[in-house]
């Protein structure tokens, strides 16, 4: 199991709010979700949801900037402590596949990162869109992990490590890139696309992240690479870290529509 799915029953829970503070200040981070954050067409006074919502660090951002109402939901107590520090008050612990709302409570839900670890995507995204109301604004944004490339000597181990890291290391790891066609299929209208591009030439930005230099020795633990290929992947992944050619890149979907049946609506992109 990723450790985004059960972050409360780690050795040390704090060690994960750490992440993604790290990541909350990567230019790349920093950038797509203010894209998030726009998408949802937010204005003062209204109300939205942040479903995943990690340390709260976005939704405190959007409250703050906007002049809106902001209510988080983690599946974490360690996160749901996380938001109160960031001020936030209206933070649930509880499962995405059933929130905690009445539906059409909110003006616009947003699930940044989200949807690539649940069990069951298609009941949360039915989730999201019920809690908001007619008019209202969704936004899902996940990387698709189907996108990823990595510059080694050899390509074809470096596919078979990346297709572990889309395929077994995360349950819904490449996704991202039909959630325009989940959001049609519920009757959502004005539905967007905008791919965002992760590319990574400094080698301790991502592996200090999402450890990917390690992604080839957990896949030989678990029986689906030999020992000797996941020490070859090491050296030449520290190979290409010597010689500068080291280039990791994997592309975020950021996809954004408006809740059908809302009639005349006064909210502008």
């Amino acid at each position: 199991m990723h450790g985004f799915t059960d972050v409360d029953s780690q050795s040390d829970p704090s060690s994960w709010v750490a992440v993604l503070d790290r990541l909350a200040e990567e230019p790349f981070h920093k950038a797509y979700q203010q894209r998030i954050r726009e998408l949802l067409y937010p204005a003062p006074g209204r109300h939205y949801l942040d479903v995943g919502a990690g340390t709260g660090a976005s939704a405190a951002k959007l409250k703050d900037d906007h002049d809106v109402s902001v209510a988080t939901v983690d599946y974490a107590q360690t996160m749901s402590t996380a938001m109160r520090a960031h001020g936030l008050t209206q933070c649930a612990v509880a499962d995405a596949h059933h929130l905690p709302f009445r539906s059409c409570s909110f003006d616009g839900a947003w699930a940044d990162r989200t949807v690539q670890h649940l069990a069951d995507p298609h009941a949360a995204i039915r989730e999201i869109i019920r809690v908001v109301r007619p008019g209202g604004r969704v936004v899902l944004a996940d990387p698709d992990y189907d996108t990823q490339v990595l510059d080694i000597a050899d390509q074809s181990l470096a596919r078979r490590v990346l297709r572990f890291r889309a395929d077994v290391l995360l349950r819904n790891g490449t996704l991202a890139h039909q959630h325009a066609g989940l959001l049609a299929a519920h009757g959502l209208v004005e539905i967007t696309v905008e791919p965002r591009t992760l590319l990574v030439r400094d080698p301790t930005a991502v592996d200090n992240v999402l450890g990917l230099r390690s992604w080839a020795a957990t896949a030989a633990r678990r029986g689906l690479l030999d020992r000797t290929e996941a020490h070859a992947f090491e050296d030449q992944f520290d190979n290409a870290v010597r010689a500068r050619r080291f280039t990791y890149a994997v592309t975020f979907f950021l996809t954004a529509a408006t809740v059908g049946g809302g009639g005349d609506d006064d909210t502008t992109e």
